[in-house]
């Protein structure tokens, strides 16, 4: 009996779904299959595999060494997994224990970039069949049961921007790819201030064209892909998946950008504000909505306000002030880098404070849609592009949940954003921590664990960045001292 069949793992959902796939892959000739997890930073980590052992790993999973969850953005270990409860206080992680990667046979698709190649998505499950506490599918994965206990089922679609540049040297690894002491030498492929230029857009068609062909061989289908406001900024947008799915698409098409702009001579970059001129702060604007609950009202818009409800529903109102009462925590979530805080700037298109407003572009929570078409959701304007998702979503659903269980009432609107009495958004990473840490709320609906270790994660990283001597520092002491 494999892995998966002794400890339940699976769906018939799941079941159906694998014996389609290795149908599939001797119908195709692959002759690969890259086995991949989500970190908790969001990027993907895995082995590659023979197409011939998926079958086996379907049947029992795949290990990997537990210590991939202990490090910060550097790849440093940050927890002492050489303990007897691996540094974390979890005796399954002693010793830099093996966790098992156990593939969700429903996330299969082609990377059509590395011939004969497919992908399947994983979650993590220590050896005892129990489910890894910091694994970030899984994370979001309680959210949604919490949503659907409630009678719930929480709809996102995506609206993210980034940078395409064009690599100053293309020779492989010469310019170290990966290492973040090393940045890639790059050359701006637009000036600034052109936001929707067709010209722009037909500059980097043959790119643009080639990544949108790939997303849509693996199942992902573009919605829009634009020019941005600044130079070499890019926005694309995805229409609206229920459950996993957003979350899943956005890791693919991160890593699938990133991979198809490096083999053609480009850099691609989620990163929140480069160091480049005429640069732009690069956000990700979560739209999100609830589906209806019970018998009568499944699959409905749980937002569209009935008549005499306004702009939103009553349960839309409470959702909305949850996300507002929540947002200081949840921020770590959305961003999660130092240099994600750069964004929050006055009258940037970005917001500075916690305040919603009707569809008003510089408040963090957006009101868009209508009743009549039944499409009224929100707009949340807070992320970065770098963010993970699962845990940004997983933090924002909580958010809203949170607001609905204590029926929270919905502050007025803010006409302007820039200048109301509200809240300002944390000022920096160390802030957004400290907001996580303070809200007993946020704390106990994430997990007091996993909160706990992703903290620790954040102040390391706070800490190695606080060590190091800047840029600007040098610039400002270095001769006038």
């Amino acid at each position: 009996m494999g892995f998966v069949e002794k400890f339940d793992l699976w769906t018939e959902e799941q079941q159906e779904a694998a014996r389609a796939v290795l149908a599939r892959v001797e119908d195709e000739g692959l002759r690969t299959i890259r086995v991949s997890f989500v970190d908790q930073h969001g990027l993907l980590h895995g082995k590659t595999i023979s197409a011939s052992g998926l079958a086996a790993v379907f049947r029992s999973g795949i290990s990997c060494v537990s210590t991939l969850l202990s490090k910060d953005t550097s790849g440093t270990t940050v927890f002492s997994a050489f303990n007897a409860d691996g540094g974390l206080g979890v005796a399954e992680m002693a010793g830099a224990a093996d966790v098992v990667m156990v593939p969700d046979p429903t996330t299969f698709h082609l990377v059509p970039w590395a011939g004969g190649t497919a992908r399947v998505l994983c979650d993590l499950r220590f050896q005892n069949g129990e489910q890894v506490p910091f694994c970030s599918r899984g994370v979001f994965r309680t959210a949604l049961d919490r949503a659907a206990v409630a009678g719930y089922g929480y709809l996102t679609g995506l609206e993210i921007e980034f940078h395409l540049y064009r690599r100053a040297e293309h020779f492989p690894n010469a310019d170290g790819i990966g290492s973040s002491t090393c940045p890639t030498p790059v050359e701006a492929i637009n000036q600034g201030n052109q936001l929707l230029s067709e010209d722009r857009g037909d500059e980097v068609e043959p790119v643009t064209r080639r990544i949108r062909e790939v997303l849509d061989a693996m199942g992902i289908e573009l919605r829009s892909i634009e020019v941005e406001y600044g130079a070499s900024q890019l926005e694309l947008t995805l229409d609206p998946m229920a459950g996993l799915g957003s979350a899943d698409a956005m890791v693919l098409l991160r890593s699938t950008i990133k991979q198809l702009a490096r083999r053609s001579g480009y850099h691609a970059t989620f990163m929140c504000r480069p160091q480049l001129t005429d640069s732009r702060s690069s956000g990700w604007h979560l739209h999100q909505s609830l589906l209806g609950a019970g018998a009568d009202g499944a699959g409905r818009n749980a937002f569209v306000p009935e008549d005499g409800e306004g702009a939103i529903s009553a349960v839309g109102r409470h959702f909305v002030a949850g996300q507002l009462a929540h947002a200081g925590a949840a921020c770590v979530f959305a961003n999660p880098t130092i240099n994600g805080y750069k964004r929050f700037q006055p009258y940037s298109m970005a917001p500075d404070r916690v305040a919603w407003a009707r569809d008003n572009r510089g408040a963090m929570i957006r009101l868009v849609g209508s009743a009549e078409d039944g499409t009224t959701h929100l707009e949340n304007r807070i992320g970065e592009s770098a963010a993970n998702p699962y845990l940004y979503m997983a933090s924002q659903l909580h958010s809203g949940l949170e607001g609905l269980d204590a029926r929270l009432p919905l502050p007025p609107s803010a006409d302007d954003p820039y200048t109301a009495e509200a809240a300002r958004l944390p000022a920096n990473l160390r802030e957004a921590v400290d907001s996580l840490e303070a809200d007993a709320g946020l704390t106990r609906a994430m997990g007091a664990r996993f909160v706990a270790y992703y903290a620790a994660i954040k102040r390391a990283e706070i800490a190695r960045f606080e060590r190091t001597v800047t840029d600007w520092e040098q610039r400002e002491y270095f001769d006038l001292y």
